[in-house]
């Protein structure tokens, strides 16, 4: 938690597994590590070091968690199938990073140096194929439902991508292209997690439909809160600079609603279409900062909150419903209103 300038306070970071409470998990997580490392460890000393790069640097863990929590509801230990189902899905996470810091020349990943950064972009690239290899192979491993679904859910991070690409620097992108890009490059992944738990643990039709109902609302909602982060966090909260996704050309939902503000958005538009330096990075920011932008996409991220309670009411583990319910609402707190 830190401070920004009107002495409130903005909390950056969740805590996941602390949110959902539930003591198996806990345990469960314990167990996933390893299971997570040995996975993409097969004794090339070069390999390992590159695929494990960012493992060592953390994480939230926030696929598997769903993925093991929608398995088990929190009522008993996972099973190896259970486990890795999020392994599975983590890995997918990972080579996504890997491939997403190439295309954005990141130098820095969970505070750490970025694998591209360190290794070069084409062995960046290599080694997240391979990751994306080793997902799929644990997928296939777990049944012909599972591996389907990791396919499918490839297809819309690859969708997702090519969209945020494709209206890079667009001062007319629109809000239906910004849900192209955040429905696949995020929300698809986090709904396949509670999928994925559902099907490595048998549960019904409805459970499932109610889990992945859940895991994309959840994923609209946190990336929607990094897109004002983006835009109110202090340097350095994020680690990386407050509106970089301004300066690399992702208009997101805040930067869509103050292009079109009656002040703002002439000069605003003026300002956007190409690459910005840190001045006119700053400048940005700050017109959207003083439209009405944040409370409107804070409205928004509202919304894709009660979605997210409406699915989870669903469940039948009460230890579920509950925590998925807090876990989806306490991504908000902290955010600043202005």
């Amino acid at each position: 938690m830190t401070e920004r300038s009107g002495g409130a306070p903005i909390v950056v970071r969740v805590n996941p597994l602390g949110t959902l409470a539930m003591p198996l998990l806990d345990e469960d997580m314990v167990r996933f590590e390893p299971l997570l490392a040995e996975s993409i460890i097969i004794g090339d000393v070069f390999l390992d070091q590159v695929t494990t790069h960012l493992l060592a640097a953390g994480g939230k863990r926030l696929r598997p968690l769903l993925a093991i929590a929608s398995a088990t509801g929190g009522e008993r230990e996972g099973s190896q199938d259970d486990l890795l189902g999020g392994v599975s899905l983590e890995l997918m996470h990972l080579a996504s990073l890997y491939h997403d810091d190439v295309m954005d020349e990141a130098t820095m990943r969970r505070n750490t140096e970025s694998v591209n950064s360190r290794f070069g972009n084409l062995v960046a690239i290599v080694a997240g194929d391979f990751l994306m290899a080793r997902s799929a192979a644990i997928a296939a491993d777990l049944g012909t439902e599972v591996a389907g679904l990791l396919a499918r859910t490839l297809a819309l991070l690859t969708r997702g991508q090519v969209s945020e690409v494709r209206t890079a620097f667009d001062v007319n992108r629109t809000v239906e292209d910004y849900y192209e890009a955040i429905g696949g490059k995020t929300a698809a992944l986090m709904a396949s997690a509670c999928r994925v738990g559902a099907l490595t643990s048998a549960t019904t039709e409805a459970e499932r439909d109610a889990l992945t109902a859940y895991g994309h609302a959840l994923g609209l909602v946190f990336q929607v809160r990094d897109d004002i982060l983006d835009i109110t966090a202090v340097d350095g909260q994020l680690g990386k600079p407050a509106g970089q996704d301004l300066a690399e050309g992702i208009y997101t939902y805040p930067v869509l609603v103050a292009l079109n503000d009656p002040t703002a958005g002439e000069k605003l538009t003026e300002l956007l279409g190409s690459p910005l330096d840190d001045d006119a990075r700053e400048a940005a920011r700050q017109l959207v900062v003083g439209t009405d932008a944040i409370p409107a996409t804070l409205e928004v991220a509202r919304k894709h909150v009660d979605e997210a309670a409406v699915a989870a009411a669903e469940l039948r583990s009460e230890a579920l419903r509950t925590g998925f319910t807090r876990l989806a609402a306490d991504l908000l707190d902290g955010l600043p209103e202005f």
